[in-house]
């Protein structure tokens, strides 16, 4: 399976890095080749490294349209984090909504 990037933005990048913490240790659990980063809306516009798919935390969901017409036609796919997923810091649901794909694949380790 070929290495996927999933970066998630915030305003200061604080609150996404809890998350990403989270994320990280299950996809190191569960073996996925999955790259996952967080910062500010401000870093990423300067950011070089490779997205496959960018979330947007809550306070961002504002600013969904415009960052999807920015975006998405650089071949990255937009999403806003479900808040209710955002505030339980739930890595497996943001997991699953970032990669569909790994639906029912991931335990709960």
């Amino acid at each position: 399976m070929t290495m996927r990037h999933l970066t998630l933005i915030c305003m200061a990048g604080i609150s996404t890095s809890l998350l990403v913490n989270k994320m990280k240790r299950l996809i190191r659990n569960e073996n996925f080749e999955i790259a996952v980063t967080a910062m500010s809306e401000r870093a990423f516009q300067g950011y070089t490294g490779q997205t496959d798919v960018l979330l947007l935390g809550p306070q961002l969901g504002h600013r969904f349209e415009s960052l999807k017409e920015q975006y998405e036609s650089k071949g990255i796919r937009i999403d806003r984090i479900d808040p209710e997923h955002f505030g339980a810091m739930d890595a497996k649901a943001v997991l699953e909504q970032a990669f569909p794909d790994l639906s029912g694949q991931i335990g709960d380790k």
